[in-house]
């Protein structure tokens, strides 16, 4: 078999480890509430500590697994271990959690389920992500095509979830247990890479260092590329958070508003998956920098456009430009970092300017937002939270570097 069938054969595989690994992010985050609300008995502020510490482990998990991913290259060592740790999702949330919960305070089980959750979930998604990526350069196919794996898998999650919960509740946890051991058998057993290729992720042979993640920190356009993520990817998941409440206000029914917003939702992500298949030739034609620029524009209409929206109706029709954003973002972000910066911090950069920051933003405008909108409405916090998305992409727009169009000439840190 030639070289170049071999590596189109070395796609396939993917997307079913993107869907695997999504599947656990969608089934725990969609439904962890609920089971400590029902079956564990905690209340607000218990709950609240096992998100809270999710989000602070994952400002020293991200970075910390970024060095180590750059470190490894190829190598699917710490892949493997957070993959086994995610097997174990079912059997702690079962015969630790809940035994814990009655003999130890629960403050301290929170803390602990947090740090716990964090490692798989938080720091494990750059380590999975970033894998692909590499790997869908070296098999020379697009990382948008494997990740509409991780699309379906919040569909199904969605569909699953809620009959494997109304059935017995713990069992969110063991299928999340199943799919981490499934996506640990894909990358053991079959997501393969073309060897002759390897160096081209790191151009030669050489590996990252501390010394070249400190120069990282001297380089304007990576503080250029974080900025943008803390303001418009950011402010999308802030935007996001109540943004039901929001909707309910224009039906006369609670009821009315969650089906119609269910089916806005579904309709959304159907977009998002069939957006994935040609976005990635968009981004090629485009270019990453402008797929990145045109999303903060998008997300900027969005959020204004739906402060000002006279109904419902429009307040839909700008929902589903999601399904937009979503394919926009997460093509061009792996394609730009490829392209701009020196690729044996790869993970570095995507961990710490597309996530550590944006963790950090999302941390601070969350609790801000909540005050906004109790004080001035949603409406006014709207208007000021889409100004913002607009202004930094305004200014990314004047310097943020355009991408190289051959990975060779990218200067090295």
């Amino acid at each position: 078999m030639n070289t170049k069938t071999e590596e189109k054969g070395m796609f396939w595989s993917f997307p079913v480890s993107h869907f695997s690994y999504f599947f656990i992010w969608a089934i725990v985050n969609g439904y962890l509430t609920l089971w400590l609300e029902q079956v564990a008995h905690l209340n607000g502020s218990q709950a609240g500590i096992i998100f809270s510490m999710m989000a602070v482990m994952s400002l020293i998990f991200q970075p910390m697994f970024g060095y180590f991913s750059d470190r490894l290259v190829m190598k699917k060592t710490l892949v493997f271990i957070i993959l086994l740790a995610g097997a174990l999702i079912g059997p702690f949330f079962q015969w630790v959690f809940l035994p814990l919960l009655a003999s130890t305070n629960a403050m301290v089980v929170a803390i602990v389920t947090g740090i716990y959750l964090s490692f798989v979930l938080n720091g494990g998604v750059s380590v999975i992500e970033q894998y692909i990526q590499r790997a869908s350069v070296i098999n020379k196919f697009e990382f948008g095509h494997s990740r509409i794996g991780g699309s379906i898998a919040g569909a199904v999650a969605s569909f699953l979830g809620g009959r494997l919960f109304l059935w017995q509740p713990s069992a969110i946890f063991w299928a999340a247990s199943v799919s981490a051991l499934l996506a640990f058998i894909m990358f053991l057993f079959f997501d393969k890479v073309a060897d002759n290729n390897v160096d081209v992720t790191t151009a030669d042979n050489e590996k990252a260092n501390m010394k070249d993640v400190m120069a990282l920190f001297k380089v304007r356009n990576f503080w250029i590329l974080g900025i943008f993520y803390m303001g418009a990817s950011a402010l999308y998941d802030v935007f996001d958070q109540q943004f039901v409440i929001f909707f309910q206000t224009f039906f006369h029914h609670v009821s009315q508003a969650t089906t119609v917003y269910s089916n806005t939702v579904t309709v959304q992500m159907f977009i998002e998956m069939i957006l994935m298949i040609p976005m990635p030739y968009i981004i090629n034609k485009i270019g990453a920098r402008n797929g990145l620029l045109i999303y903060g524009f998008i997300t900027a209409l969005r959020i204004i456009g739906t402060a000002l929206a006279p109904n419902w109706i429009f307040i839909v029709v700008l929902r589903l430009l999601a399904g937009f954003e979503m394919p926009l973002v997460l093509v061009s972000i792996m394609k730009y970092i490829g392209l701009t910066f020196d690729n044996r911090l790869y993970a570095t950069v995507y961990a710490l300017a597309a996530n550590f920051m944006k963790q950090v933003s999302v941390f601070i405008f969350s609790a801000l937002a909540g005050t906004m909108y109790d004080n001035i409405g949603f409406q006014h916090t709207y208007l000021i939270m889409g100004s913002v998305v607009l202004v930094i992409t305004i200014i990314a727009t004047i310097f943020l570097d355009k991408e190289h169009k051959d990975p060779t000439t990218i200067p090295r840190m």
